[in-house]
């Protein structure tokens, strides 16, 4: 079996949809968030970091009318997302390609997906990159936005203190304990990743530090949508 990549929590993808929410508190509304900061304009938008599909799967819930281009380097993950996308009947609004968007921020013309978008979104998968690569990643999807076009993240941040850092955690226990969640057996079930091209294990940033990138990037309005202690919601126009 080929060895997990970064983002891949689970060592089998069909744990990752209930595992995930056991795992980080408000899963499914910070997701919402981003479909509600879309707009109708925003009809062809690209995702970064796919995953099993379900960012995929609330917008074009919401939005219908979307086209989807969603990159992810793992084909488990791939084969997953197409499999539940086709199943809920947005197959023909919905492309997968196998890519690391780490590649795309450095080697933009290695793959061709050169038209201009709407939006772009991700969630839990910009977080694997280094800081250097998360600022020439939000430089390269602003180039490759329409004027006015959007990009919104959801993702771990990193506290800015460690009395931050113990309230997060406590913060994510206690969410646990609520769902009658047993960490031990959530976590037994995780995967050991490996490092693939440009991600590797959690490399967080405070929200100011992604904030400064994305206005060095060229954003002119930059928000923070939501927030739930050590995760949130950022981005903004162009």
């Amino acid at each position: 079996m080929q060895q997990p990549f970064p983002g891949e929590v689970f060592a089998n993808t069909a744990d990752f949809d209930i595992g995930i929410r056991q795992l980080l508190p408000r899963y499914d509304e910070m997701l919402e968030v981003i479909t509600r900061c879309l707009h109708t304009t925003n009809s062809r938008i690209l995702e970064l970091g796919c995953g099993t599909g379900e960012l995929s799967l609330k917008i074009l819930n919401r939005w219908p009318d979307a086209q989807i281009i969603a990159l992810d380097y793992s084909p488990r993950m791939l084969e997953f997302a197409q499999n539940k996308i086709t199943a809920a009947g947005y197959q023909k609004q919905w492309t997968g390609i196998q890519a690391d968007f780490g590649e795309w921020a450095n080697n933009p013309e290695g793959l061709q997906i050169d038209r201009k978008f709407d939006a772009c979104v991700s969630s839990l998968a910009i977080h694997h990159l280094q800081d250097e690569m998360k600022l020439k990643l939000f430089q390269r999807i602003a180039t490759s936005l329409s004027q006015g076009g959007c990009f919104w993240n959801a993702d771990p941040i990193l506290p800015e203190s460690p009395l931050l850092t113990e309230i997060y955690k406590a913060a994510r226990e206690d969410w646990a304990k609520q769902q009658g969640t047993n960490l031990a057996e959530v976590n037994a079930k995780r995967s050991t990743v490996t490092t693939q091209g440009y991600s590797s294990q959690d490399q967080l940033a405070t929200l100011d530090a992604h904030l400064q990138m994305l206005s060095t990037s060229g954003f002119k309005t930059i928000a923070v949508p939501w927030k739930y202690y050590g995760l949130a919601v950022f981005g903004g126009w162009l």
